[in-house]
């Protein structure tokens, strides 16, 4: 890979010029990522070389900030979004709300677990008593095992429920999931950043975008307990789609939206409670 014309010792400035050249929104803030990453000149370099070349940020330093952490990351998982934010924090005020109310953040799952970001950041902030995450790649498996396992987090690999022990039927608490809900049509026209580095498998959707959703709200109820709780992202154009499967499949649903993190869930519960 070609490396980028640097003076021989790059200044900031010289930085945020290649990188905005290279079309880099965030060039400033990338710029200083970049060079507290690493005090080796030839590695900035390369570094800087693979940003230009479109490789993600967060693959080139390793790791992903997310909900006030520091995820691992690597070439092949999926990087965690800021607005998967609202996801972490619909979860945790579920959770905590249902602790006020004397229950238990007892055992949550994060399905289509990528790197395990959500699962951590939810585990991070209210005290479950049993995380457990799963994927179908074993790429981001092995990845989400290196992020869970400070926290005794256990990861599965498989094909969504599959993957969970069978001791979890009816036991689940909460279950979170940023499933791939981006439309097979669509993904031509995503930023190359997604398009040409992350896993197809991370974002395709199906024709419309519902394909696993449907999958996971129609199990949904055999693995959560009679109060527990289904956490999904979506887009704002396909909220009204997830909170209909989640309605079909006995489920009501609730959305959340927020303006400021670009992001959407949808909430479902058992229609009794």
């Amino acid at each position: 890979m070609p490396r980028p014309a640097l003076p021989a010792r790059p200044l900031f400035a010289d930085i945020v010029t290649v990188l905005r050249s290279a079309g880099c929104v965030f060039a400033e803030e990338e710029a200083q990522l970049l060079l507290s990453g690493t005090p080796d000149r030839d590695e900035l370099a390369e570094w800087i070389g693979r940003r230009v070349s479109g490789e993600p940020l967060e693959y080139i330093l390793g790791w992903a900030g997310f909900s006030g952490l520091r995820i691992a990351v690597e070439p092949g998982v999926f990087v965690p979004r800021r607005r998967t934010e609202l996801l972490v924090s619909e979860a945790v005020a579920l959770l905590k709300q249902r602790l006020a109310m004397g229950g238990e953040a007892g055992v949550v799952i994060d399905l289509c677990c990528g790197s395990g970001a959500v699962g951590i950041a939810v585990a991070s902030q209210v005290p479950v008593k049993e995380l457990h995450a799963a994927d179908i790649d074993s790429v981001a498996v092995a990845c989400a095992r290196r992020n869970l396992a400070p926290v005794g987090g256990q990861v599965h690999q498989g094909d969504l429920y599959a993957a969970l022990p069978s001791r979890f039927r009816g036991q689940v608490q909460l279950i979170v999931v940023n499933a791939p809900y981006v439309p097979t049509d669509v993904l031509p026209t995503m930023p190359p950043e997604a398009r040409i580095y992350e896993p197809r498998i991370s974002l395709d959707g199906g024709p419309d975008g519902l394909s696993l959703h449907r999958r996971i709200i129609g199990e949904a109820s055999e693995w959560l307990d009679s109060t527990g709780l289904l956490a999904i992202e979506t887009s704002e154009r396909q909220a009204a789609g997830t909170a209909s499967v989640m309605a079909a499949a006995g489920l009501a649903a609730g959305t959340v939206h927020s303006e400021e993190l670009d992001g959407t869930v949808v909430v479902g519960t058992f229609r009794s409670q």
